[in-house]
């Protein structure tokens, strides 16, 4: 009998620490040599956004980081992938690191420059076009993610992040 409370105490251990598979992903934090693996943000509700900092979008920034600021505490996190898939981006880390903490205050995650769409899209962006069906058709499209891990909705570039559409399903998965 003692056996068989060992082996289900294992088994509960074991799925305690799975995470859903969207997330289990490795990624690399920008401008430096550590990497992150998204599971660090389970029962968080998440928007991914591919951004760029030369784009006629990158203003969006300013309300990303506001966005953030404003839930941040309710488990709510902003994961930022820079792309050079639609040639509007640094080409160096470093700069892109320095452009969006010197003119947008950014603070919320952001990870390496990423490839986002097509057959050579990072991992991440694999499991969202698998999921969803939806690839970025340009910067600043975003993937809002439940606290179970699923992708509740997809918005193109031209939602701001201050929209009603927006706010109102992060709100609702809070």
């Amino acid at each position: 009998m003692k056996k068989f409370f060992v082996i289900v105490s294992l088994f509960f251990s074991f799925n305690a620490f799975a995470c859903n598979d969207l997330l289990d992903t490795e990624m690399r934090i920008l401008d430096s040599s550590e990497t992150l693996n998204l599971c660090e943000y389970e029962n968080n509700v998440i928007l991914v956004v591919n951004v760029a900092s030369r784009c006629g979008y990158t203003y969006q920034y300013a309300s990303l980081q506001k966005l953030y600021e404003r839930y941040r505490e309710d488990d709510f996190v902003i994961l930022g992938v820079p792309s050079r898939d639609f040639m509007q981006e640094y080409s160096s880390e470093e700069d892109v690191a320095e452009f969006c903490s010197t003119e947008y205050g950014v603070n919320f995650p952001m990870f390496a420059t990423s490839k986002v769409r097509g057959k050579k899209a990072s991992p991440l962006y694999k499991k969202l076009f698998n999921e969803t069906g939806v690839s970025p058709k340009w910067n600043f499209n975003k993937y809002l993610i439940s606290r179970d891990g699923s992708v509740v909705s997809t918005y193109g570039s031209s939602v701001k992040p201050d929209s009603v559409e927006l706010i109102s399903d992060i709100e609702k998965l809070l």
